[in-house]
């Protein structure tokens, strides 16, 4: 029999035979009586293009890792110790009414097997074990107390052998099932990214324990070319039978879709039920669905549990552990003090220890790429904003905050999304992120007309010396916008975004081209390096804009990498060919000092307007909110004779 825990090197081996062996494959499932499966042991990611080591790692000897199982050669030693393969326990400490955990493995051959525990500082201790010698296919259960975490710390094994080797497999992490377990539903938003939605709906098809924590899946299409119309979305779509829910409908962003799967889930079922929001083109790591649903099924109070979010195009990279905005300044993905950011989890840190979050750091709001809502939030604090996309995720974590409910980024739950850093900020969707900004402040700040009009006047100023004439209009038209007041989302802003797609199409430094296309002398396409950030970005500017306006520029043409183009730089340029931050292509800015002025008087106009009529625009969106984050205004949107 296992050991207690504190009784780690006293505790008798398991030989062959072992009573344990006899329990059958199915009792470490998802169905074991009385306990909830919290999380499985994994050894390696869904795809091979994920390392195996955010799974596990074989720190002494070899091994061989599949999904599912690992087989530790003789001499060697293996730990999950890992982003993926530990439990974050300070945050069940905190947020559940978790307070003792089990965690299961089938084990053949001979080693041994701990159970580690770690502290804030990174300092581990093993808190139970058990050693096995030539079992075939014994169920080893070791148990942990879930205290001594407030702060921070983790759960995770170790498996090590001597002369003989071990395989463990069907690991999972159980907690007593204090109460009835939760419905959960999956909302997956999708437009015109057929191939990335089928990926990921093939890739919960594809694993059958997640897939059985869910009642249904609802896939809300929105795009000109649908799922539905190829072959390939049949098959997998009868993979899901009737548990697949398929609904199309016009586009209304991001905001649009996730609230269509909201808007299903909680008129099914008004309370105890999870709406699990997941984006169409992650890669998705199936284990999350476990992982979320059952925090959620034990923390205190209603919570909204986010999943994390890793790099596509660089997997080991964890973008942000948790986050807040500073609202006033129309700033998100600001990282809380202490959390990882952009961080290698394959790294070492300064101590040569393993990089994993063990200090516990709360995040104020999470990004929908995933993440679960319960259906009793969405009751007390309403829907999201018909937004289109940008900020509707933002808003509603801090209007849930606002109204005593919190949100939980869960490390170890996390899927891969295409890195922020490789999008341009010069985009259309730029409307929508200053836009609706604007109308979050008005709803959950004092909005200072001083701090938020500066914000504008400098980007504005910033845009238009560094010549992006489009993006500067994008941000005069988003501010004229917020000023027309709250009935700017009668439409649930599709009008905005096709009006705003066709304004910028105008500049031509919106558009990017490939550099074998563009008709430039290669001597023109000199790289030019920055010099470095400003010591004085005031003075700089007004000398810059000084010598655009004299037609005096520092450099005629010249190509500007990606993480140089800063406007103190691109601003001495008359024509800048910059890279896209995508790496995708280029860009190629010119100087028109009658648009900037044209510009500059425009913004003027609109910035004394935001000044002027503050006031009452607060007051106008706040008045508005209920309505707009109505059921019944959803259902108008969405052409439906609510009767839910």
């Amino acid at each position: 029999m296992p050991a207690s825990a504190g009784t780690a090197e006293t505790a008798a081996p398991v030989d062959a035979p072992q009573s344990d062996a006899d329990q059958s494959h199915a009792e470490l499932g998802p169905e074991t009586p009385g306990r909830l499966v919290i999380q499985r042991v994994l050894f390696h990611g869904p795809t091979p293009l994920v390392p195996a080591d955010l799974y596990a790692q074989v720190t002494r000897g070899s091994a061989r890792r599949d999904r599912l199982r690992v087989a530790v050669a003789p001499g060697s030693h293996v730990t999950t110790n890992t982003y993926f393969g530990r439990i974050h326990a300070t945050y069940w400490q905190r947020w559940t009414d978790v307070t003792e955990m089990e965690v299961s493995l089938l084990v053949s051959g001979s080693g041994s097997i701990r159970l580690h525990a770690s502290d804030t500082n990174k300092i581990d201790r093993v808190v139970d074990a058990q050693a096995v010698r030539g079992v075939d296919g014994a169920v080893v259960v070791l148990r942990a107390a879930v205290d001594r975490f407030v702060d921070g710390g983790g759960l995770w094994l170790e498996f090590a052998t001597d002369d003989s080797a071990l395989e463990v497999s069907d690991v999972r992490w159980t907690v007593d099932s204090a109460r009835p377990t939760r419905s959960a539903s999956m909302v997956i938003c999708t437009y015109n990214r057929v191939d990335d939605c089928l990926n990921t709906l093939e890739a919960l098809a594809n694993d059958t324990e997640p897939l059985e924590c869910l009642r249904r899946v609802h896939v809300v299409d929105q795009g000109s070319d649908p799922l539905e119309s190829r072959e390939r979305f049949a098959e997998i779509a009868g993979r899901f039978g009737d548990k697949l829910d398929y609904i199309r409908q016009p586009n209304l962003g991001g905001a649009g879709g996730f609230t269509r799967g909201i808007y299903e889930v909680v008129g099914e079922q008004a309370t105890d039920a999870d709406v699990l929001l997941m984006d169409d083109d992650v890669q998705l790591e199936p284990e999350i669905v476990i992982r979320l649903t059952a925090f959620a099924n034990r923390t205190t109070t209603p919570t909204i549990v986010g999943g994390q979010m890793l790099n596509l195009l660089h997997p080991t990279h964890l973008h942000i552990g948790a986050e807040w905005a500073d609202i006033e300044d129309l700033t998100v993905g600001k990282p809380m003090p202490g959390t990882y950011r952009d961080k290698d989890l394959l790294a070492l840190d300064e101590e040569g220890l393993p990089t994993v979050q063990d200090r516990r750091v709360d995040t104020e709001y999470n990004g929908w790429w995933s993440c679960l809502i319960p259906a009793e939030i969405v009751g007390a604090i309403g829907y999201p904003l018909p937004l289109f996309f940008q900020w509707d995720d933002i808003e509603f974590g801090y209007r849930a905050r606002q109204q005593g409910f919190p949100t939980v980024a869960l490390p170890g739950a996390g899927v891969w999304h295409a890195d922020f850093g490789w999008k341009d900020w010069d985009e259309w969707h730029r409307f929508f992120n200053i836009r609706n900004g604007l109308i979050t402040a008005a709803l959950r700040t004092d909005f200072s007309v001083k701090r938020i009009g500066s914000r504008l006047a400098t980007s504005l100023a910033h845009y238009t010396i560094a010549m992006q004439y489009g993006l500067a209009t994008t941000l005069l038209e988003a501010v004229e916008e917020f000023l027309n007041g709250p009935e700017i989302l009668q439409d649930g802003s599709a009008a905005a975004a096709a009006r705003i797609r066709e304004i910028r199409s105008a500049f031509p430094e919106t558009k990017m081209h490939q550099v074998k296309d563009i008709d430039v002398d290669f001597r023109d396409m000199t790289v030019v390096r920055s010099p470095g950030e400003p010591g004085m970005p005031r003075m700089t500017w007004l000398k810059r804009a000084v010598y655009q306006a004299l037609d005096r520029p520092m450099h005629r043409t010249g190509l500007v990498p990606a993480g140089d183009a800063h406007w103190w730089h691109v601003s001495l340029f008359e024509r800048a060919v910059v890279t896209d931050m995508s790496e995708l292509g280029v860009r190629i800015r010119t100087r028109d000092r009658a648009l900037a002025l044209e510009i500059a008087k425009r913004g003027a106009r609109a910035l004394r307007r935001l000044q002027k009529e503050a006031p009452e625009l607060v007051e106008r969106y706040r008045a508005a909110q209920p309505e707009l984050t109505s059921r019944e205004n959803w259902a108008r949107l969405y052409g439906l004779d609510d009767k839910a």
